[in-house]
């Protein structure tokens, strides 16, 4: 049995105080739900605050809130995105249209946006995935012009910032997940966040239906934390790794799940959460930079981004597959993330009618994803450092352009970072 070392794919580490913490949640109750919630309205400067328990149930809560508001059904995502956004609006009972990415890219393309924005789009989900923002401001113009409802998957971006506003607070509404291994981390839990009074008011009579955990599901959610805590260390990742039926660093579409607020014990777990998601984003930017440097990427330099994970591209399907073959032989912690785009996800391959999104099909092949979380040692990136130019550095020759990324489309701002012209 091999116990090596071992880096997890993802990891939000945190003190055995926290746990204390947890515990007292148990007894304050809803108070604690009520401080977390005054600190996040005052932290984002927004009017409305909603916790759930996971970031799908927050955005499903979010559609079912703008279901009620209008007749309009179809909800328009990027063909390459978290496989909780369709099992999100599949759960709230509505229309996935499926727009697929610019080359290279996670943000829509441009002009198959346009194309598919009309009287029948609910609402359009941006995509911060990775923490690298997409496009606001030409999304903004799109929808105030179709009377399409913006809403920002941040999920994968607490506490990024773009032209000096946090990332969830630019559209009309937003939400953050606080899953395992996300910047703020508490196991599992959603955020949703909004200015929009008509909005809030919809979001509550649906949040005000959702029942409250019980102690006896705090003390599982507590005893599922406590070995987070043990068994997340690279020392010890190993173990639950063996353990096939954990399907960890396996994507899997998720037909049903629970909505109900967050526990009392996990807004208590998160007590000192904001010097925590800033000196994780603090972390995962500076080992984002650094892999930047030693490979000679080409980084997004707009903003204040908390890179959950540090994309990269290889030449080819097979190349990727040998490299993440390498990373789970060495324990590097590198992922492929999403096996398919989402008009190839088993479960809802029917409702497209063998559409095609080649640039989403192309990111599924070649997309690998580096850790950027606090457990990567400096010795960590060395070595991953190493193995990546034997794949990438003479693979991937594209420069990124110098664009501002709320000019319009098309641009170059949310692409994958790539080899720079010229590396030998």
């Amino acid at each position: 049995m091999r116990t090596r070392r071992s880096l997890p794919l993802t990891a939000a580490p945190f003190l055995w105080s926290d746990l204390g913490n947890a515990l007292g949640g148990t007894i304050w109750g809803a108070q604690a739900v009520r401080r977390f919630e005054a600190e996040l309205k005052e932290y984002f400067d927004v009017s409305h605050v909603f916790l759930v328990s996971s970031g799908k149930a927050a955005l499903t809560l979010i559609l079912l809130a703008l279901k009620s508001m209008s007749t309009r059904r179809e909800v328009l995502i990027p063909a390459y995105t978290c496989y909780s956004v369709p099992s999100a609006i599949v759960k709230a009972g509505l229309k996935i249209t499926v727009c697929d990415v610019e080359p290279n890219g996670f943000d829509f393309h441009g002009q198959d946006l346009e194309k598919k924005v009309g009287e029948r789009t609910l609402c359009v989900i941006s995509n911060h995935l990775f923490g690298i923002p997409s496009r606001i401001k030409p999304l903004r113009r799109l929808c105030k012009s179709t009377g399409a409802i913006l809403v920002e998957d941040a999920a994968q971006a607490m506490g990024g910032k773009l032209s000096g506003r946090f990332l969830g607070t630019c559209g009309d509404v937003g939400f953050f997940s606080l899953g395992r291994g996300k910047n703020l981390a508490c196991g599992s839990g959603g955020i949703i966040l909004t200015d929009s009074r008509e909005i809030a008011t919809a979001i509550k009579q649906e949040y005000i239906q959702l029942r409250s955990p019980g102690r006896m599901e705090m003390v599982g959610e507590f005893v599922q934390l406590v070995l987070t805590a043990l068994f997340i260390h690279p020392a010890l990742f190993w173990f639950p790794q063996r353990l096939r039926f954990l399907r960890l660093g396996e994507t899997i579409f998720h037909k049903d799940f629970p909505i109900t607020k967050l526990s009392a014990m996990k807004a208590a777990f998160l007590r000192d959460w904001r010097a925590r998601l800033e000196k994780s984003n603090t972390m995962r930017a500076e080992t984002a930079v650094l892999f930047a440097q030693r490979l000679r990427l080409s980084l997004p330099s707009e903003g204040s981004l908390p890179f959950l994970r540090l994309p990269v591209l290889v030449r080819s399907r097979e190349e990727r597959m040998r490299l993440l073959s390498l990373s789970r032989e060495k324990g590097f912690g590198m992922s492929g993330m999403y096996p398919a785009p989402v008009h190839q996800i088993d479960e809802i391959r029917s409702l497209f009618r063998e559409e095609s999104f080649p640039s989403a099909e192309e990111l599924s092949e070649r997309l690998v994803t580096l850790p950027t979380h606090p457990f990567v040692t400096d010795k960590d990136k060395e070595l991953i450092c190493a193995l990546l130019k034997e794949f990438t550095i003479d693979e991937c020759r594209t420069n990124l352009p110098s664009n501002n990324p709320e000019d319009g489309f098309p641009c170059g701002f949310n692409r994958i970072a790539r080899c720079e012209e010229g590396t030998p």
